[in-house]
């Protein structure tokens, strides 16, 4: 099968993969399809491959500049990032809106089946009822998704917390007050998770952008998941060092 069929494919298949292009170099022209479970279309651009784990786990596009000084662009392909929200309140509602408009799929888990539901959260793509475990183990969390946890419950926050931090989830968040966050933390100590473990969670999660109404806080906290997918820093762009789009490893 040729390269363009296969990249055709993955609309249909939801596979993720990268089609790495030299544009400068001795290569230049050269195309090489390479997908997550293996497959490889086309030969070639051995050192720009080789960075493929990780390129695919950042999940946007990348300028790459090789050893000999020429230039490989990795390009993209995948279904849209997931973002899970365990806790069914309204600030789940506002988050689902936002992930709309960024073209992602939302899901919101919430064992209490009176606030999971179509009217209160009409923007959500996925309503589970299920405890925490029970909701991870359906969604099955990987590279490409983000959890954040709302409840404002320990009998809910926790095992959440819990069972987000022992997937490949690429942001792990939770509200709450710096007081709350810190009595949290103790709490997991307490059931056994690494202190190390615990850097994962971003809590307060959101950036500081003086979010008070529940469209504002979560506009701050889609913000930092995409910043944290960009592996940014989330502040002022006129500060910022690294290039606006496309970067250059």
């Amino acid at each position: 099968m040729s390269l363009i069929h296969r990249l055709a494919e993955l609309r249909e298949s939801n596979e993720r993969a990268l089609l790495f292009t030299a544009i400068e170099g001795d290569e230049a022209g050269a195309k090489v399809l390479v997908l997550e479970s293996g497959e490889q279309v086309g030969d070639g651009l051995d050192q720009a491959v080789a960075q493929f784990d990780e390129l695919i786990r950042r999940g946007r596009n990348h300028l790459i500049r090789l050893d000999d000084g020429s230039k490989v662009f990795a390009e993209w392909y995948g279904p849209p990032p997931r973002l899970l929200v365990y806790g069914a309140v309204d600030t789940a509602e506002a988050m689902c809106r936002g992930a709309k408009l960024l073209g992602w799929h939302s899901i919101v888990a919430d064992a209490r089946a009176k606030f999971a539901t179509p009217e209160r959260i009409p923007s959500a793509d996925e309503l589970i009822v299920e405890w925490p475990q029970e909701a991870l183990a359906q969604v099955r969390p990987d590279h490409q998704t983000a959890i954040v946890v709302l409840t404002h419950d320990d009998k809910f926050d926790e095992p959440a917390l819990i069972g987000a931090l022992e997937t490949e989830a690429f942001y792990v968040g939770a509200l709450g007050s710096r007081r709350n966050q810190e009595r949290r933390r103790e709490r997991l100590l307490e059931a056994g998770v690494e202190e190390s473990t615990l850097e994962r969670i971003m809590g307060p999660c959101g950036l500081d952008i003086g979010a008070d109404t529940q469209e504002e806080t979560a506009l701050s906290i889609l913000a930092e998941i995409l910043a944290v997918r960009a592996q940014r820093e989330g502040g002022f762009l006129k500060d910022a060092k690294k290039r606006i789009h496309a970067e250059i490893e």
